[in-house]
């Protein structure tokens, strides 16, 4: 495992080479990356361009900060897709109806599932989130896949997931841990 001495942007090329050396070694055809901007997915177009891999891209929620808008642009969603990249915005597993619900009662069942993958790295708790809302839409099947995450911007974490759609998440499997921070 590689070991990032802090969490940031500053891992982003280096944790994408992790993630591909993984897709060369172990013969894993999808590989799903968080990006809220687009740059980290650009990166791994850079990166992933010319193998046939399924490069899914996922995004926050439209309304994530601010009701009615999504940080991704137009621009940035079209310069991905035109580099073969499938990009998905949709509802975040661990940030849905249960935030609300946390806001009103200061506890929901899923700030508790999020904040236990968070003692693993907020990369961690990202990297099966994307996975699980990845496999929801249909864009990655239920089997090993390669994530790739990070702590606010850029991305400092991979792991081999077995995926699995959000209503069976007690059947995903983090298969191993490949790169992250050691202190975020």
């Amino acid at each position: 495992m590689v070991l990032f001495e802090k969490a940031g942007k500053q891992n982003t090329e280096a944790a994408l080479k992790v993630a591909y050396e993984a897709y060369k070694k172990r013969g894993l055809k999808h590989v799903v990356v968080a990006s809220t901007f687009g740059d980290t997915g650009l990166k791994a177009c850079d990166i992933f361009g010319k193998e046939e891999v399924n490069l899914v891209i996922v995004t926050h929620n439209e309304g994530f900060r601010e009701p009615g808008k999504l940080e991704l642009t137009p621009e940035r969603r079209q310069a991905l897709e035109s580099r073969g990249a499938k990009v998905y915005t949709g509802t975040m597993v661990f940030r849905n109806i249960g935030t609300a619900i946390r806001e009103l009662q200061h506890y929901s069942q899923q700030d508790l599932i999020a904040n236990t993958l968070r003692l693993f790295g907020q990369g961690i708790k990202v990297c099966v989130e994307i996975v699980l809302m990845a496999c929801d839409a249909g864009l990655i099947p239920p089997e090993d896949v390669i994530a790739v995450a990070g702590t606010a911007r850029g991305a400092d974490t991979v792991a081999i997931i077995k995926a699995m759609p959000s209503n069976k998440l007690f059947s995903l499997k983090v298969r191993e841990i490949l790169a992250k921070p050691w202190d975020w």
